[in-house]
């Protein structure tokens, strides 16, 4: 079970997770080169998360405000990934985009981690294959839309167990080289959200 998630990018999908994430009980890192995304993003968990959470210091190059204890906030990737033990990006879901963060995540990412990124239209083995851990590389398959307009499930109200009925289905991609405890790692991660994971094989090595 993953104890640091890191999140790339604190967009609508970055915060969303930032704040499922938390809610499910993870230690949370969100990265964002704008401190105007990172303010954002520290004004809405502020609003949505419990007061009593609302207790830490910290300083980053890009604020140097209160923090949520189960949520920092970094303005370098480097930062973000140094103890992760899952990374998610949320990057746009064009080819030259995920190489690029990919490439960066698998230079400073300690070599346990795992990645998880959306994308609807790319191949995940292409990906993969362009990083010393395909093994570690998994896809989400789902819309941002998808997820961002889905509620948020209060605090407490997800369990490591499996997903009550009524849960919403999320489809993650793998490979031939996907490791089994990628598999277990990142179908944690969304039980714990509250989905119910499928996986399907990467399209590309059906062919």
């Amino acid at each position: 079970m993953p104890t640091t998630v890191a999140i790339i990018g604190a967009g609508p999908l970055g915060r969303w997770l930032a704040l499922a994430a938390a809610r499910a009980g993870f230690r949370v890192l969100l990265e964002d080169v704008m401190p105007n995304n990172l303010h954002h993003a520290q004004e809405l968990l502020r609003q949505e998360l419990s007061p009593a959470l609302l207790r830490q210091k910290f300083s980053s190059k890009a604020l140097d405000t209160e923090a949520l204890p189960t949520v920092t906030f970094v303005s370098t990737i480097e930062d973000a990934v140094r103890e992760a033990d899952l990374v998610i990006d949320c990057v746009p879901d064009e080819l030259e985009s995920k190489l690029e963060i990919l490439w960066l995540l698998d230079r400073m990412a300690p070599p346990r981690t795992v990645f998880a990124t959306p994308t609807m239209h790319l191949s995940i083995a292409d990906l993969a294959n362009c990083t010393y851990r395909p093994e570690k590389c998994i896809a989400i398959a789902a819309e941002a839309s998808a997820l961002t307009g889905r509620a948020v499930p209060a605090p407490g109200s997800v369990s490591p167990g499996p997903p009550a009925d009524g849960a919403t289905a999320i489809l993650l991609r793998t490979t031939s080289r996907t490791a089994p405890e990628t598999v277990a790692l990142v179908r944690d991660f969304w039980r714990r959200l509250g989905f119910v994971p499928s996986f399907s094989a990467d399209p590309a090595e059906q062919k």
